[in-house]
């Protein structure tokens, strides 16, 4: 059996559209841009991170992210403070507001799929959660290629800084 990358690749965006979707509706959720939920994402309760940081993190351009937590701040979602001994840095830290929504999404995303899976057969359900740690080594790797944190790809080949492109 061969691997169908373009298969896996169409089905997942619309699969994470379709559940942000349902738990909007389900919790009466405000209309958050997908980035927006990836920044409370990376600014789990209490953690503080510069808007450089988050740009590295998330994979954005540092303009990208400026915008972002500017709405984001005018929206009660996020407070940017002075960073400590840094007159010219900022901290970042999700509001109390933006945790409670990120947790709600989740709450109402994991009912969604219990509620949604329970409607497929139990061979269906075996399979997708024995599917669940080889797609969290996927989306590792994925996070990686997007960082270029190593200049290797997957395989361990060198890539160019440059173009990604695999070097002989």
């Amino acid at each position: 059996m061969s691997f169908d990358a373009a298969r896996l690749a169409a089905v997942v965006s619309p699969l994470r559209r379709a559940l942000l979707g349902a738990a909007r509706r389900r919790e009466g959720l405000p209309e958050l841009p997908d980035a927006q939920i990836e920044v409370i994402r990376a600014l789990p309760g209490g953690t503080v991170a510069s808007p450089s940081e988050l740009a590295d993190s998330l994979g954005l351009g540092r303009s990208t992210v400026s915008n972002l937590l500017n709405r984001m701040e005018r929206d009660g979602l996020v407070a940017r403070t002075p960073r400590v001994g840094d007159g010219r840095g900022v901290e970042v830290v999700a509001s109390a507001r933006a945790i409670d929504l990120f947790e709600r999404f989740d709450r109402a995303s994991a009912a969604i799929v219990a509620d949604a899976a329970s409607a497929l057969p139990a061979e269906d359900r075996a399979a997708l959660d024995a599917a669940l740690p080889a797609l969290e080594r996927l989306r590792d790797v994925l996070i990686e290629l997007r960082s270029g944190a190593d200049g290797a790809d997957p395989a361990g080949r060198a890539t160019d800084a440059t173009t990604g492109e695999v070097r002989a």
